[in-house]
């Protein structure tokens, strides 16, 4: 027995990671939906926390934040609110216009007329009330929608070509892979438990709208002969330290698709070593943590399906800078074209989006479109009637022809909602277009500028040309909005992760020191020179210099 003077050792707190852990173990959120149509019963203050703080995850769910972020809390992350955010999944980014009026109807109803298109083709809803979400999710299923899966530590919507099937240079209509992919792991307990959050694309576009270099998982389409099959990437990803898919050394037939994806879930759903830190769980981390590489993960893989793979063809990395699909594209159907419209900062109103699914109906054959650069897309529409439907959509401020600063900037959640968020940013983004526009109309360059509110880069920061990382500083005494800059990411051809060059600004700031460094840019271009280029060659200090205001002849002194 023991004496009761005996040193008493202190119970062992969990951490995050193994209170994560042993709760996805507990319950399966998909299986118990009923909890929510309790809690909606009960009100806000009957929600367990366990549901609060995770399991809503898995239905494409989170508290919303106080409108502060993550400086009105502690740990790195702000207070919730009673209000919650939903996304609602879009696979492959494919929206009939039904679809897209039930989800202008709830927007109008319940988010306070207020809807994002996201950086993965979904719909993100805010300001829901505990009450409305069983309703949301019975009126999104009558439709074939849902939100489960659209969080949460799954495989989370599957992105596609929003051109795909109609584009007339595609390598393949990939469309259907992507739908099948969706439908065979959204929803599957078989992979309800990953260490972490799981993206995938699938894709037959040849200037890969839906950037395979940052996901989990991408499929690309490639031609052997007059053979199509598919590149395989694994492990790309963002957050706090870029990583750029892994292309494994091996050729995929249309019908390996399917298991060579439930393979790698597999390989990656067995890494207990990731179940130990939840910032550090991604698949990603295998390549650059935990020693894979694309020899021995392939190696693994093939013993996980059964066969051996063909070897990797060449294959062509695109160079195009936006991948937007915005503007009036003809398609491969004689006389139709698409339509794609700018959706700054990726943010609409119910009747917009409402009036979208009419004009769809209008002019197209009733689809709407989602991209990854959260916009919208019209196609199938005659190519004599597509200058007027741009005409209709510029009267809801969905440019078709915007500037190149409309079209290349895109925003993060921020603060408004997001409980990490350190900055807002949808607010800003809006703002600072129009006053680069103002300041340079005739600049002459595609440009990407990505705008995140705190380093998890959910705004893509790291693959923009200018990336703008939220930060704070005192400014007269107080703390107000900042960004951190960085410069010279780029996907495709030239990917690498943008470089932070030591310099930021308040937010009130950001409009002239990018226009300074935009004039430093076109000054002394060399002959055919374009932005990513100048950015590789050009040192951080002359950058900095740009930007806090230093000409080139102060520079060089």
């Amino acid at each position: 027995m023991m004496s009761p003077d005996a040193p008493q050792t202190a119970p062992v707190k969990e951490t995050k990671a193994q209170k994560s852990e042993r709760l996805k173990i507990e319950k399966n959120p998909w299986d118990n939906w009923s909890d929510v149509e309790g809690y909606a019963k009960g009100g806000r203050e009957a929600v367990a926390s366990e549901w609060a703080n995770l399991y809503f995850k898995w239905w494409g769910i989170y508290t919303q934040g106080d409108g502060i972020g993550a400086v009105g809390g502690v740990g790195g992350e702000g207070k919730a609110s009673e209000y919650f955010m939903m996304r609602i999944a879009v696979p492959g980014g494919f929206m009939t216009s039904k679809q897209a009026r039930v989800v202008a109807d709830l927007t109008k109803k319940y988010a306070r007329n207020l809807c994002d298109v996201t950086t993965r083709q979904a719909i993100q809803l805010h300001w829901l009330t505990i009450e409305s979400l069983p309703i949301i999710v019975e009126e999104l299923e009558k439709v074939g929608m849902s939100p489960k899966g659209a969080c949460g530590d799954v495989v989370r919507n599957v992105t596609g070509c929003p051109l795909a099937g109609i584009d007339a240079e595609e390598i393949t209509d990939a469309s259907e892979m992507a739908k099948a992919v969706a439908a065979e792991l959204n929803g599957n307990s078989d992979y309800y438990n990953l260490p972490r959050k799981f993206k995938i694309s699938v894709s037959g576009c040849p200037v890969w709208c839906t950037y395979p270099e940052i996901n989990d998982l991408a499929l690309t389409a490639i031609k052997r002969g007059d053979e199509i099959g598919y590149s395989l990437r694994v492990g790309g990803g963002l957050s706090k330290e870029p990583h750029m898919a892994v292309r494994l050394p091996i050729f995929l037939k249309p019908e390996q698709c399917i298991p060579a994806i439930r393979g790698v879930l597999e390989i990656y759903k067995e890494q207990d070593a990731l179940r130990q830190d939840r910032a550090k769980a991604r698949i990603k981390y295998m390549f650059s943590k935990l020693g894979w590489t694309a020899e021995s993960f392939t190696a693994e893989l093939e013993k996980r399906v059964g066969f051996k793979f063909d070897p990797a063809v060449e294959e062509v990395q695109p160079e195009d800078v936006l991948r937007d699909h915005c503007g009036i594209r003809k398609q491969k159907q004689e006389g139709l074209s698409s339509v794609g419209m700018t959706v700054l900062r990726g943010r609409l109103s119910g009747e917009q989006l409402e009036k979208v699914a009419d004009l769809a109906d209008e002019y197209g054959n009733g689809e709407v479109r989602t991209t990854i650069m959260q916009n919208l897309l019209i196609p199938n529409v005659p190519t004599e009637k597509a200058t007027a439907l741009a005409e209709e959509l510029g009267k809801l401020e969905l440019r078709v022809e915007g500037s190149t600063f409309w079209r290349g900037t895109v925003a993060c959640t921020g603060t408004e909602f997001c409980k990490l968020a350190i900055s807002e940013t949808k607010g800003f983004a809006k703002w600072l277009v129009g006053e680069i526009e103002d300041r340079m109309p005739e600049f002459d360059q595609q440009i990407r500028i990505n705008v995140t509110g705190c380093p998890n880069s959910c705004g893509q920061h790291w693959i923009a040309d200018i990336g703008l990382e939220g930060k704070k500083v005192k400014v007269d005494g107080q703390m107000v909005d900042a960004f951190q800059f960085a410069v010279g990411g780029a996907v495709g051809k030239y990917q690498r992760p943008a470089r932070t060059i030591g310099y930021r600004a308040a937010a009130t700031d950001v409009p002239e020191a990018i226009e300074r460094l935009l004039r430093g840019y076109l000054a002394t271009r060399e002959t055919g020179e374009n932005l990513r280029a100048y950015f590789a060659r050009t040192p951080d200090e002359v950058l900095r210099g740009q930007l806090a205001g230093a000409g080139p002849a102060e520079i060089g002194e």
